[in-house]
């Protein structure tokens, strides 16, 4: 079994690389550099009419890292998943070092979806999201664009794309573009914990249709 630290899991990001596993099974680990590579434009994130009804309800809670680690397991709660024991462990320090985050959404006061990545300078890599309750993903993908963009973030990595990130704006662009934009984007710094939770989903919405 390969042996990975934070550190060299942190030059992996910087240098554009992200590891999988074939399985939750299979102790070993992989490194991946998509040939086209998925993100999100932090100023072309697309909300629809019903997605936007759904964030003015406001029928929701939105934290950050406030249960990472159950983020984290209910991103691989799921028949076929790339996280096994190896990368939980990792992420979860990397968590506890300050390098990796969650945005989770509660409904009726339980954990209803969310989405987890690590931050290197101004770019944050998202690794994976869930959802248990309608729209729950969305609402935290929205949640996190807005959050991004005001903590002064430039890239937002998707690593591939899927028909669901492409309805909400995700696209994917060539591996020689995103390493320029993530060499870019570590030139400078922006932290996450550093500004505050929209106050409400309303305030989201409107944020986005001025930006994008």
């Amino acid at each position: 079994m390969t042996t990975i630290t934070t550190e060299l899991l942190l030059h992996a990001y910087r240098s554009g690389v992200f590891p999988m596993a074939e399985s939750r099974d299979d102790p070993d680990i992989f490194w991946v550099d998509p040939r086209r590579r998925g993100v999100i434009p932090l100023d072309g994130f697309h909300i629809s009419r019903s997605l936007a009804r759904r964030l003015r309800r406001d029928a929701y809670r939105v934290t950050l890292n406030t249960d990472f680690e159950a983020v984290l397991d209910a991103c691989a709660d799921r028949s076929e998943t790339w996280i096994n024991a190896q990368i939980r462990a990792l992420y979860v320090q990397l968590h506890r070092e300050g390098d990796a985050h969650a945005l989770e959404v509660w409904m009726d006061g339980a954990l209803a979806g969310g989405v987890y990545g690590v931050a290197v300078g101004r770019a944050f890599c998202g690794e994976s999201m869930f959802s248990r309750r309608t729209d729950a993903s969305k609402i935290a993908l929205a949640w996190l664009v807005d959050l991004l963009r005001r903590a002064g973030f430039t890239l937002f990595d998707t690593q591939f794309l899927t028909d669901h990130l492409a309805s909400l704006g995700g696209q994917e662009i060539p591996r020689a573009v995103y390493h320029a934009r993530l060499a870019h984007a570590l030139e400078g710094a922006a932290d996450i914990t550093a500004v505050p939770l929209a106050r409400s989903g309303q305030e989201v919405v409107q944020r986005n249709t001025q930006t994008s």
